[in-house]
């Protein structure tokens, strides 16, 4: 029997959801694999004695009874409840400190799972990764434990956008990079999500990705699993399987989405829908791991989210769609007369015959320039045959040109080429204590797009809370190298300028002002190509503004560094 993850099953992430959302995903409790079912007759097991244990017998634990208007800490304003489930209820608020919109947690402080959820939520907010919806706090007060976290209004459940249809094959290439990535860097701090199902994953108005629920949402239900890591690993496969096919990967319908026909197992992707890309079909099978699926195949089974953030890496990218232009309209030929616009015009009527005059005798001095004209293409005739005649019967090779140099046009310019990083290491003008976190820095150039190299933590805005003007990494070449463009990867928005030392330099400059700008640029995906190639050894990657962590702080996250040449 093929082993199935905690995420792929019932109950969806109710952080924010949709109240009919759950309502559907509850319907698919019959498809809770088994290591599901064990976690959850602990859970009820754990809370029956801790109902014993109270003096005398009493009702189940219910959510708190809080209305809309109900403030926390003076704080938070609850808004609209979305979720009433297992003693717990969501909540949309209001932070009115900072005027803005935050989602809310709610249990009571005697609840049994109320420790377990204040320390995943800790836990979670001291990751600060921005591919997750952020901790904001965490606190037990007045016989309640609540949670706040983000919430994005610009964001879509892949709930929503799999109701419209089968993702493209580009976003669909997006949603497993940037997920398997994000769950690899949140295992490595030893933190699993075990409740990833469609719901919990966000994407942005950018195209970005982001997730939702880290350790907590697990922890809300009193769910565990031996295998965490396989475990968030399979239901990533799951979420691929559903953005390619549009079905859910298991015999139950969950999350609004249809399940495959009972007792034929586990088909690939592309075996269920038509046009599914066959890369894409082949990732899923591999995260899934399914006994029968796998057998065909010839690449072995993911089974860690390090393992699948290689496997995506490693396949050819995906491209985006072209975009479509429609066809002009066909010209029209239209005629114009004052009152008779765009009508065709009848010919004239001939009413008359028409005198044709004769055609005036030629002179003398025409009849000469005849003959004059008539001598000279004669001669050019001539000449010409001659000239033919000469080049058909010269010898072989007489005419040949020797010697001959191809022009500049006949050279082709070749294709940039990766140029080797031979050693790396941050920069910081000011010198603060420890440095940009150095002993990341291979993590920025290592191809592996999982890793990457964290600036610090700057509070009061982004722009390093006015304690500087940027940080950096400076590149070894080894030598001099000719730079045609530099590609970066971050995880959030950032901006960043490239700078070069320049040529024959033989130690890296120490200061900021010995680097010459080339180009700046922003975003999450930046090529920095100066308007010339450059040939330099030393090359900065400085960065100018950082993105926001969610917790209030600022910092950047780079995560692959490509010196093209």
């Amino acid at each position: 029997m093929a082993e199935r993850s905690t995420a792929a099953v019932d109950v969806a992430d109710n952080s924010g959801d949709d109240p009919l959302t759950a309502k559907a995903d509850t319907a698919a409790t019959d498809g809770v694999a088994e290591d599901q079912k064990t976690a959850e007759k602990t859970a009820e097991a754990t809370e029956s004695k801790a109902v014993e244990r109270q003096s005398g017998e009493q009702p189940p634990i219910t959510a708190p009874e809080l209305h809309s208007g109900h403030k926390l800490a003076r704080r938070y304003r609850l808004e609209e409840c979305v979720t009433r489930l297992d003693g717990f209820s969501s909540w949309r608020a209001v932070d009115e400190k900072l005027r803005r919109a935050v989602g809310v947690h709610l249990l009571p402080a005697d609840h049994p799972r109320a420790r377990s959820v204040l320390a995943a939520a800790r836990s979670s907010a001291l990751l600060g990764d921005p591919r997750f919806v952020q901790v904001l706090d965490a606190v037990e007060e007045n016989d309640l434990v609540y949670v706040v976290h983000e919430w994005l209004p610009d964001s879509t459940e892949l709930t929503a956008l799999l109701a419209a249809g089968p993702l493209e094959p580009h976003d669909a290439y997006q949603l497993v990079s940037q997920v398997s990535q994000a769950m690899a860097a949140a295992h490595r701090e030893g933190l699993a999500h075990l409740r990833l199902t469609p719901s919990a994953v966000l994407r942005s108005s950018t195209g970005q990705y982001r997730i939702r629920g880290l350790a907590v949402n697990a922890a809300l239900r009193g769910i565990t699993a031996e295998r965490p890591q396989r475990s968030d690993t399979e239901a990533i496969g799951a979420l691929l399987y559903a953005a390619l096919t549009q079905r859910w990967p298991y015999e139950n319908d969950a999350h609004g989405l249809s399940g495959l026909p009972k007792g034929v197992g586990l088909l690939p992707p592309d075996q269920v829908r038509a046009g599914v890309h066959r890369g894409l079909s082949e990732i899923a099978m591999r995260a899934l791991a399914n006994d029968g699926a796998t057998a065909s195949r010839q690449e072995p089974p993911c089974t860690t989210p390090d393992e699948l953030a290689r496997a995506v890496a490693s396949m050819p990218r995906v491209k985006p769609p072209e975009p479509e232009f429609t066809a002009p309209p066909e010209y029209q030929h239209t005629t114009y007369q004052q009152g008779t616009y765009g009508r065709p015009q009848p010919r004239p009527q001939v009413t008359q015959p028409v005198v044709v005059p004769p055609p005036p005798l030629q002179s003398r001095t025409g009849k000469a320039l005849k003959w004059a004209v008539s001598a000279l293409l004669i001669a050019a005739l001539g000449l010409g045959s001659w000239q033919i005649a000469d080049r058909l019967l010269a010898p072989e090779g007489k005419d040949e040109p020797k010697n001959v140099q191809p022009t500049l046009d006949d050279k082709k310019p070749e294709p940039p080429k990766p140029v080797t990083i031979e050693s790396a290491y941050d920069f910081d003008p000011l010198g603060s204590d420890g440095g940009e976190n150095p002993g990341d820095i291979q993590s920025a150039y290592d191809g592996v797009p999982s890793t990457y190299w964290p600036t610090s933590r700057y509070v009061g805005n982004s722009k390093f809370g006015n304690l500087k003007d940027g940080v950096g990494i400076v590149l070894d070449l080894g030598k001099d190298q000719k730079v045609d463009s530099v590609d970066l990867s971050f995880l959030g928005h950032t901006s960043v300028d490239l700078r070069t030392a320049p040529a024959g330099t033989s130690s890296a400059p120490s200061t900021l002002d010995a680097f010459t700008t080339q180009v700046s640029g922003s975003g999450t995906q930046v090529t920095l190509r100066p308007t010339k190639p450059v040939t330099t050894r030393y090359v900065l990657v400085w960065l100018t503004d950082l993105p926001a962590t969610g917790d209030g702080g600022f910092r950047s996250m780079l995560s692959e560094i490509k010196v093209m040449g």
